[in-house]
This record gives C-alpha cells, sequence and structure tokens, in this order.
C-alpha cells in the first residue's frame, strides 16, 4: 500500500514501523525526514514531482512510502481476549476521511478495537492512513462479512451494544456505559441500518441546539467514544 504525507512519513518512520521502499521528490527537503531516512537505510527512489503526482491523487507534500497492507485481526482472538471491553463497530462508512478521523480518536482514548464490514464498507487505503496520521498501525481492526452475526456474537461473550440514532433514542449521556460495551456508528447519510439497529440494547442520540440535526460521523464518534471512557474513570 502507498501512503503519503510528511506526517504520516514521520510517525512511521520514528517508530521503525516496516517499510519496503521510500518515494521521494527531487528537492524534498525536510531535514528531519531526510535524517530518520538515513538511520533506516531503506530504499529511497528519488522521482520529479510529475511523477509523484502520477502515483498518488493526493497531497504528497513530496514523499510516498511504500508499506505492507494491513493485517486485520481475526474475531475470534478479540472475542477471547478478557483484557478487550469496548469495541467500536462501524456500519458501512463511505468516506476515508471519517474512517480515519475515527482510527485516530479510538487510538488516542484506547478503544480496544474496531470492527467494520468487509462490503459496502470503505476499505484502509492511503487517505485513511494519512487521516489517521499514522495511527491505523497501533489500533486493532477487525474485518467481518456481517454486522449481525458480530453483534450476537459480541453479545454472547457479555457486550451491551450501543447504537447511535436519532429516533427512538435517549440522551447519550443517560446510559450506564460501566461493563463491555460496543459501540455502533452508522453511514454518514442514512446511519445505522434496520437489522443492526434491532440488535442494540440501547440507542443514543446527541442533543442538537441549533439548526443542524445530525453530526459528521467522525465527531459523532469522538463524542461517543470520550462518553464512555469518562464513565469508566
Amino acid at each position: 500500500m502507498l501512503v503519503y504525507g510528511k506526517n504520516v512519513a514521520r510517525d512511521l518512520l520514528k517508530k521503525n514501523k516496516e517499510v519496503k521502499k521510500i518515494i521521494i521528490q527531487d528537492n524534498f527537503d525536510d531535514k528531519e525526514i531526510i535524517s530518520l531516512i538515513e538511520k533506516s537505510k531503506i530504499n529511497v527512489k528519488r522521482c520529479s514531482k510529475k511523477e509523484i503526482d502520477h502515483l498518488c491523487s493526493g497531497l504528497h507534500q513530496g514523499i510516498i512510502l511504500d508499506i505492507p497492507d494491513y493485517k486485520y485481526y481475526d474475531l475470534h482472538d478479540i472475542l477471547q481476549n478478557n483484557e478487550i471491553n469496548f469495541v467500536v463497530l462501524l456500519d458501512h462508512l463511505e468516506d476515508p476521511h471519517n474512517l480515519g478521523a475515527i482510527i485516530r480518536t479510538c487510538e488516542a482514548a484506547g478503544v480496544d478495537a474496531i470492527i467494520l464490514p468487509k462490503d459496502r464498507q470503505v476499505q484502509l487505503n492511503a487517505t485513511v492512513m494519512k487521516t489517521s496520521v499514522g495511527t491505523l498501525n497501533d489500533v486493532k481492526i477487525v474485518s467481518v462479512s456481517n454486522l449481525v452475526n458480530t453483534i450476537e456474537k459480541l453479545k454472547k461473550e457479555g457486550f451491551w451494544v450501543v447504537g447511535t440514532s436519532l429516533e427512538n433514542s435517549v440522551d447519550y449521556r443517560m446510559i450506564d456505559y460501566g461493563g463491555k460495551v460496543a459501540l455502533i456508528i452508522g453511514n454518514e447519510g442514512s446511519g445505522i441500518s434496520s437489522l443492526v439497529e434491532k440488535k442494540c440494547d440501547y440507542l443514543a442520540k446527541i442533543p442538537m441546539y441549533g439548526t443542524t440535526n445530525s453530526l459528521n460521523a467522525s465527531v459523532a464518534a469522538g463524542i461517543m467514544i470520550y462518553e464512555v471512557i469518562r464513565n469508566r474513570k
């Protein structure tokens, strides 16, 4: 997988993550990153801006790293790990920027794992990596075929399932998050699906006091995640 940008490159190199190759622009002059590259002894290729522009469509800032594709965690291992008691499920998100931002929040908050569906869901790519500012490799992410079946398995392991919804829901601050929690964040436009909603133990809403009737998925996720964390302190 090709990832790009100075922040991502700096983070991966500082953490000594596996990097197969680095491509930098001819006039690239970030001294800190150049020093990290020299210490890493990773193969480096210099290219013109036009050549690098051809390799990626985003703002690369003159540097691209070729890294191994993300290796997903196994759901069985997550379920059997007694130390895992807070997971976030994503119900068919479409925007890679939202996914990257949620991954970053999950890493910062210490969420134990993220679960996402294999189909009709934005997958882990360069944009997600860049938006997550390199934290993608520090979070346990599971890819599953069926969210409803996964929720049932989580329930059998003692998880309380909390979905986010504007309808038939209660103020998110009124819910007890003290036990094992599986928090579900819905699609940017349609929210969580009806099948997933039926499996929830609680439906939570974030009160809106202005004219806007909903929040960006990553913003809503951040508020909900830190409410769960706050209840555990």
